[in-house]
């Protein structure tokens, strides 16, 4: 088995480093034969990661220049913010997960996600593709796994008239995405065999 999948033999914990970070992420199951590493509460409340992972990542994206940051909603928007705040943008897009009522006109794109069950959708509402139409576009998320967010978003974007210029995470984890991805780390999935 490669690094980026290792067998499950009942293990609740995953070790990583950053640094002189080191943080514990509990291990859980995702589906009958598949656990992962989860990022959940270390990027939803560790303010600590959140900045140094935000610097790290700032420093590999900056030479790509991107005008607007693009993330999905909701645990890579702290990370985002954190990265756009570090490379000079006054603003950033991020992409919602259900139409609310104030939304008048968007795009749309579905996706899935191995942590989600079932389908999900990305939305860009109208002021905000129009704030990509034209622009070099960063896509960032916290984890990449088979890449579909990762792929609806580009969608989006691409939709909205934006040109991507790179696309980023803290993360890729197990062995199923093969495109082009700026990552500080990779996580394992875990499976019995």
């Amino acid at each position: 088995m490669s690094q980026r999948v290792l067998e499950y033999t009942g293990q609740e914990k995953h070790v990583i480093r950053f640094g002189e970070l080191v943080r514990e992420l509990p291990v859980i199951q995702v589906s009958n034969n598949i656990w992962i590493a989860s990022n959940a509460d270390l990027i939803l409340g560790d303010i600590e990661f959140v900045q140094t992972a935000a610097e790290l990542s700032s420093e590999n994206i900056k030479k790509y220049a991107p005008e607007i940051i693009v993330t999905p909603e909701v645990k890579a928007v702290a990370l985002a913010y954190e990265v756009a705040r570090r490379l000079g943008h006054k603003r950033l897009v991020i992409a919602r997960k259900s139409v609310k009522a104030y939304m008048r006109d968007y795009l749309l794109e579905e996706c899935s996600s191995i942590t989600t069950k079932e389908k999900q959708v990305l939305i860009l509402v109208r002021e905000d593709a129009e704030r990509i139409k034209g622009r070099r576009i960063c896509i960032l998320d916290d984890v990449v796994s088979t890449g579909g967010t990762i792929t609806a978003l580009e969608r989006l974007v691409e939709r909205a008239g934006g040109k991507i210029v790179c696309r980023a995470a803290i993360w890729v984890e197990g062995p199923w995405y093969t495109g082009e991805l700026i990552h500080l780390d990779e996580l394992p999935v875990f499976v019995k065999k």
